[in-house]
């Protein structure tokens, strides 16, 4: 099953494609897409929209794990990743790629069994999952492989 990760957002969008086959994750792709602050918002989102078609359309995914919005500290920004998630389940859907939402909670919760784990616990958990030291440089990429491998846990 390939399973597409995303951590959504409006300045950087991490994504991941990483097969599952029961047993083992395998990354098969990571990187992110990355929209210029200072440029409208709607230039922006269309960005994030043709990007993101691309992304389905060459990788064609079984299934989409997407980060669920749960509590925002920064009020400011709250806005914008909404309207970014938004068209990204817009695209999923399209695409007919079902689509499952695992909040930052949860998916530290089933990598880490510890729902208030720091970054550095997660990535050391990604890094066993996938059977690599090698992990990308963005955090925004590593949290889309995190949520991808979230899904594979989450599977009964």
């Amino acid at each position: 099953m390939k399973i597409l990760g995303i951590d959504p957002g409006m300045a950087i969008v991490g994504y991941s494609l990483v097969d599952y086959d029961g047993k083992v994750c395998k990354l098969l792709k990571s990187g992110s897409i990355q929209t210029k602050k200072g440029t409208r918002e709607a230039s922006r989102l269309l960005e994030i929209m043709e990007d993101m078609t691309t992304i389905v359309e060459a990788f064609k995914p079984d299934v989409a794990s997407i980060e669920k919005l749960f509590f925002f500290r920064n009020q400011t920004t709250v806005m914008p990743v909404a309207h970014a998630r938004g068209i990204i389940l817009a695209i999923l859907e399209k695409y007919g790629v079902p689509i499952f939402e695992y909040t930052p909670m949860e998916v530290k919760q089933v990598l880490t069994g510890y729902g208030r784990a720091d970054k550095k616990e997660v990535e050391q958990m990604v890094k066993l999952a996938l059977g690599t030291d090698l992990l990308p440089k963005l955090d925004d990429t590593v949290d889309s492989i995190a949520i991808a491998i979230c899904h594979t846990r989450s599977i009964i």
